[in-house]
């Protein structure tokens, strides 16, 4: 077995972030319309299963680092790819609400699990001085993930099912992948290292702060990835294709947040959140007022996928 380098590492971080977070979780979102259609789902329905996944990540997220330390990161990063292609193969036979809630709770599972077992890997391949950089280069998966499911709502907006199949199979993929690349072990710790302090009552103030912080952000934004689309299908009027041109700004702009998080955390993260908080609320205004104008909800889905990214990798190197 053949452990990759730092660049491979990231780069395959990236791909599997892609898969669980950008396929599994926010690509959902592009396909309420049409699943919504199909499976006659009222929008109260819709809203509570597109919740789902943020609460199941949640918990997932609760237990993982547990789990990263005590069955290592290749069995975490697996159980989690494992979840989400459980959960994908779920949604594309989904036949009423029941069945596509436990694919989306599922899926968001795979979501909780992924990041930090792929930060206990990190902890073991790569140089501390590039964790910052690394961690930023696989969050930015999750945008290259919602630029491959544009082609999907473009070619394959009226058959959502075969789409959600070729996830799965992607997801089969990094499967494969994380078993033959990614370590067992957790992390490395030196034996001349220092013994770990407790972590002091001003640090976990901190991190109180710190969490509070990422849990509003992605409360707000959780919206947007839900409700965007049948946003601009239902009130806008506009074809459900058009959708489409949304998840690709998102994907794009996001791409230049991984940057952006990068040199903020290198320079002035207060003043780059305060920003992008700001960012964020206009993204939102402007899709809400105006959801039948695809120039200004494309712009708004540029400006939200710079900010949202930019947050959360700001978020996670904090």
């Amino acid at each position: 077995m053949k452990f990759p380098s730092s660049t491979s590492f990231a780069l395959l971080g990236a791909a599997l972030i892609a898969i669980s977070y950008g396929l599994a979780r926010f690509a959902f979102g592009l396909f309420v319309p049409p699943i919504r259609d199909d499976l006659g789902l009222a929008p109260d329905v819709i809203g509570v299963i597109g919740a789902l996944p943020l609460i199941s990540f949640v918990f997932a997220t609760l237990v993982a680092p547990l789990s990263a330390n005590r069955l290592g990161a290749r069995n975490t990063a697996m159980a989690s790819g494992i979840f989400g292609v459980v959960g994908l193969a779920l949604i594309s036979q989904a036949v009423g609400a029941v069945s596509l809630g436990v694919g989306v709770v599922l899926c968001g599972i795979c979501t909780g699990l992924m990041m930090p077992a792929l930060t206990a890997a990190m902890q073991a391949l790569v140089r501390r001085s590039l964790h910052g950089r690394v961690s930023s280069v696989m969050n930015a998966g999750t945008s290259i993930g919602v630029v491959v499911a544009v082609p999907t709502i473009l070619f394959l907006a009226g058959a959502w099912r075969y789409a959600y199949a070729s996830f799965a199979v992607l997801a089969v993929i990094g499967v494969i992948a994380t078993w033959f690349f990614i370590p067992s072990v957790s992390r490395v710790v030196p034996a001349n290292a220092a013994p770990v302090q407790p972590i002091s009552a001003d640090q976990w103030w901190r991190l109180l702060r710190l969490s509070l912080f990422a849990f509003m952000m992605g409360f707000v934004s959780a919206a947007y990835w839900i409700f965007a689309p049948d946003l601009v299908v239902n009130l806008g009027s506009m074809p459900s294709d058009a959708t489409a041109w949304l998840w690709l700004g998102v994907g794009i702009a996001g791409l230049g947040g991984a940057v952006v998080a990068d040199l903020a955390d290198r320079n002035n993260p207060p003043v780059t959140q305060a920003l992008m908080l700001m960012t964020l609320a206009a993204s939102l205004a402007l899709l809400a007022a105006s959801p039948d104008n695809l120039m200004i909800s494309a712009f708004s889905a540029l400006v939200f996928g710079l900010a949202y990214m930019s947050l959360t990798g700001l978020y996670l190197m904090t």
